[in-house]
């Protein structure tokens, strides 16, 4: 059994009825409330209370999904979220390996002893008293679901557990065509929709609710702020705190943009920089073996995965451009 060890242990916890408070991290996308808010409704169902606690709120696309209105989104002006985890007998982390991705939950975090991590990103950090940590999985959905299944629970998931979890899949693959799909990712997919996933929705609810200004930004994107270096098979995208405005910028408007420039014919490697208030966002994609995870874990405070991964940088957001390109070739012909 997959997990065998660690779902023995989570399997003794889960013995009798206990509070839990599910942690996902700060800009929570669809995996990160997928595997969050799936889990809650299985363990509700399984007699246990669980609330979905969240670093901030989620882009509006997400805000469909089954028991999202009743998440604790922190604001340092209400302690609800930060109540939760203190009167939690055990938090569960989900789709985060560090606890400095929860913002301004790190702290309250740090104060709990039991702690799980379920997670699927490279080298998590060693805090959690029961850690399930699968890099090759897809998805955090996918491995809830596969814990589930260890459990014996899969009566207990609910259609509305299991579209949180499709739809958790379905963001992390990117539809199913990203490298890191399986056979057990596609399989895991069927036995979700047979538990009622109203496919349809899931999919036009994550493509096909598009503001008019996020449309506007993306075509302002690619006329305007998107350079292709031939000779380095890479395109880079850039967007100042000026074009966020300009187009009325809301959280999750640029959700996607990242990928584009990898459907360029020829490009390896996509680069998206992005101008927040308090620092620059740095997002890398990239096909094959090129490993960017590394790029970002050396020069830019980030970590992921293999071909997606992210960070961050506190310089201009031209100094932070030129730095990339600076270590472009070197980069590059270390991956040919």
């Amino acid at each position: 059994m997959q997990y065998a060890e660690s779902i023995a242990a989570l399997r003794e916890l889960l013995a009798s009825p206990k509070r839990f408070a599910l942690l996902t991290h700060y800009n929570p996308d669809g995996d990160a409330l997928g595997s969050s808010l799936g889990l809650m409704h299985v363990l509700r169902a399984a007699g246990h209370q669980a609330t979905v606690v969240l670093p901030n709120a989620a882009p509006s696309f997400l805000h469909w999904m089954p028991g999202y209105t009743e998440a604790r989104i922190h604001d340092p002006k209400r302690p609800d979220a930060l109540a939760v985890i203190k009167e939690s007998d055990a938090v569960i982390c989900l789709d985060f390996n560090r606890r400095d991705r929860v913002g301004g939950l790190e702290e309250a975090l740090r104060a709990k002893d039991a702690a799980v991590l379920i997670d699927h990103h490279q080298d998590p950090e060693d805090f959690a008293s029961i850690a399930i940590s699968d890099p090759s999985a897809c998805a955090t959905s996918q491995m809830v679901h596969d814990i589930i299944s260890g459990l014996g629970w899969d009566e207990l998931v609910s259609a509305d557990a299991a579209t949180c979890l499709y739809t958790g899949i379905v963001t992390d693959s990117g539809s199913f065509r990203f490298g890191s799909t399986t056979p057990h990712t596609m399989r895991v997919a069927a036995e979700l929709m047979e538990r009622g996933v109203p496919i349809t929705k899931v999919h036009e609810s994550i493509l096909d609710d598009n503001r008019v200004e996020r449309l506007r930004l993306q075509g302002f994107m690619l006329s305007e702020r998107l350079t292709v270096l031939p000779e380095l098979r890479t395109a880079i995208i850039t967007l100042s705190r000026a074009d966020l405005d300009r187009f009325n910028y809301q959280p999750g408007d640029t959700e996607g943009f990242v990928n584009l420039g990898l459907s360029i014919r020829g490009v390896r490697l996509s680069a998206f920089f992005m101008e927040r208030p308090d620092l620059i966002k740095v997002s890398l994609r990239s096909e094959g073996d090129l490993p960017v995870d590394g790029i970002v874990r050396e020069h830019f405070n980030g970590g992921g995965h293999r071909n997606a991964a992210g960070g961050q940088s506190k310089e201009s957001l031209n100094d932070a451009v030129q730095r990339f390109r600076a270590l472009l070739p070197a980069f590059m012909a270390a991956h040919p």
